[in-house]
């Protein structure tokens, strides 16, 4: 089990998982500007544990894909991408 963290500390997730064992970097347009390193894991092994009032939600182009963000500190915490929507992409930057 991982901890992540937003910089400010408002949003929490833990993540079950054991280590890290792929981690990538997208080339949508999104993903390339905001330079986050992910890593992906089945929705149910991601749980927002602290702060899901906090979360804030981006969507573009076709709206299928959920990027989320901490709306005080503005740090990229995890998304469910528009390729496989049972998946979530968090940001490696965040695992304590």
């Amino acid at each position: 089990m991982k901890k992540l963290r937003c910089h400010c500390g408002k949003i929490e997730a833990e993540i079950k998982i054991d280590k890290l064992d792929k981690i990538l970097r997208w080339n949508c347009s999104i993903c390339k500007r905001k330079g986050a390193i992910m890593s992906m894991v089945k929705n149910e092994n991601f749980k927002i544990i602290k702060g899901e009032d906090f979360l804030k939600l981006y969507q573009f182009h076709t709206k299928v894909a959920k990027h989320y963000f901490c709306k005080i500190c503005g740090i990229y915490t995890h998304h469910n991408p528009r390729s496989n929507p049972k998946m979530t992409g968090f940001n490696v930057g965040c695992v304590d």
